[in-house]
């Protein structure tokens, strides 16, 4: 009997975790966010394109929004023309794309409250651990 493993998955896992400590994400934020991904694979399957292409491929849609749309209310969400000089690490891109995920994941589950978010301009009661 042959044993074949994949290394594939394990190297999404290291670069998922390297992200997310760079991102200054909490090891629980990063490993919620990691079981979701399994759990749902076209979002598993856009990260392991982010990660080896840094852009989005947009696949995935929730009411005809995307990743890159969800990156770009991040970016608005977070203000990141502000006044005090240096960008928090809430404002690093990283963050962000992490963050884009997890609202996309929060977005499959519960698609009108997200919209409706995004569509008010609001998002300032998601609470991200950072």
């Amino acid at each position: 009997m042959s044993i074949i493993i994949s290394t594939s998955r394990l190297k999404v896992y290291e670069g998922f975790y390297s992200l997310c400590e760079y991102g200054g994400m909490s090891t629980d934020w990063a490993d919620e966010l990691w079981s979701d991904m399994l759990l749902n694979e076209e979002v598993y399957e856009e990260f392991v394109y982010y990660l080896s292409n840094h852009t989005f491929r947009d696949e995935v849609k929730i009411r005809g929004y995307s990743m890159s749309d969800l990156y770009v209310w991040m970016m608005d969400k977070y203000n990141l023309i502000r006044e005090i000089g240096k960008n928090p690490v809430s404002c690093n891109k990283e963050t962000m794309v992490l963050n884009a995920f997890k609202t996309m994941i929060l977005m499959k589950k519960d698609p009108d409250t997200y919209v409706k978010r995004i569509e008010s301009g609001r998002g300032n009661d998601i609470k991200f651990d950072i």
